[in-house]
């Protein structure tokens, strides 16, 4: 090869080169453009999901997947709900009948939905409605069953409905026909945490439930919007936080990382007001007063709210539709 040829060669290696790093480049710019309507690295400010008769009551953020996990009054599931609003299944068990509030524990790689039946199932009975009641745990990458824990203990009427789940990964379940609330260790296995007549009402009772850091869990009753303190160490010692005005129709509660509490009412069966509060408390929430509202809220009927690294959203799973024979097939979550 002589000095022309050498040069004639060099010089095509080097545009092939420089061709083949700008492919890359183009494909590097590909690979990050965010769907169109939405800003690099955030998600819509409302998502408009469709799932036929869906129906879901809780709601959680998925770490793994950066999407949401949603529960379901219809199929008793935990579905994964994409930014988009593409819907999948992840979880199910026939035992449960509809599911309510849903956790995600990804230190421990697992999501907890509580189970029950208000006679809106498609699995629904006159032997479970109002006696099924449990909490499902499920492997949080794969969808498999690792426990399922009953939690019909005791006479009457059952249905869990919320749960929090503390730094050592027990979890806390409310039951709004119940005058208790209840704990599940880590190896899925069921006790009473504390059973006390004041945490019944006529209707539906405890509700949403989270868990503060100091030791604590807060819990409201839907019916009287009343707010619950109980010290797990200590459940006996359960008192009702000082409130500068009731949250009728409480359903679910969290706790953010400024001490604030987020607090979702509605009027689904009580009268309550359509709106999302927050709270604050300078006494270890011995006593608490609302600082900030969205009311009315956007949607109808909200139900719980979930964090995630783009803000909070609020579900509005379409609930009076199921509960009144007609169901639908879509849901909505929007940012507070």
């Amino acid at each position: 090869m002589n000095n022309s040829d050498r040069s004639n060669m060099s010089k095509l290696i080097t545009g092939r080169r420089a061709l083949l790093a700008l492919a890359m480049a183009a494909a590097s710019v590909v690979a990050v453009t965010p769907a169109a309507g939405a800003a690099p690295g955030r998600l819509p400010e409302v998502i408009s999901a469709s799932a036929p008769q869906l129906h879901p009551e809780g709601v959680a953020w998925d770490p793994l997947r950066r999407s949401f996990l949603v529960s379901s009054m219809r199929y008793g599931t935990v579905s994964v709900v994409r930014p988009d609003g593409a819907v999948r299944t992840l979880a199910a068990d026939p035992r449960m009948v509809s599911t309510f509030g849903v956790h995600t524990d990804p230190a421990r790689g697992r999501v907890l939905t509580t189970y029950g039946d208000f006679g809106v199932g498609v699995r629904s009975t006159p032997e479970t409605v109002r006696k099924s009641s449990g909490l499902g745990i499920f492997d949080l990458r794969t969808g498999r069953l690792r426990h399922l824990v009953d939690l019909a203990i005791g006479a009457g009427d059952h249905a869990a409905n919320d749960l929090a789940i503390d730094s050592a990964g027990n979890a806390y379940v409310t039951d709004p026909f119940s005058d208790a609330i209840y704990r599940v260790d880590v190896h899925g296995r069921a006790s009473v945490l504390i059973r006390d007549p004041r945490l019944l009402s006529n209707g539906i009772g405890m509700n949403g439930i989270v868990w503060h850091p100091s030791g604590h869990l807060l819990a409201v009753n839907y019916a009287t919007g009343a707010l619950w303190r109980i010290p797990v160490a200590h459940p006996e010692r359960l008192a009702q936080v000082s409130l500068s005005e009731p949250l009728v129709g409480g359903d679910g509660l969290d706790l953010r990382p400024d001490g604030s509490l987020t607090v979702v009412t509605n009027k689904l069966s009580a009268p309550g007001r359509v709106a999302v509060r927050a709270l604050r408390s300078a006494d270890g929430w011995h006593s608490a007063r609302v600082t900030h509202r969205a009311e009315p809220w956007a949607d109808t009927e909200p139900t719980t709210v979930a964090r995630t690294p783009h803000g909070s959203y609020v579900l509005d799973g379409r609930l009076s539709a199921l509960l009144a024979g007609r169901p639908v097939h879509t849901f909505t979550l929007r940012r507070v």
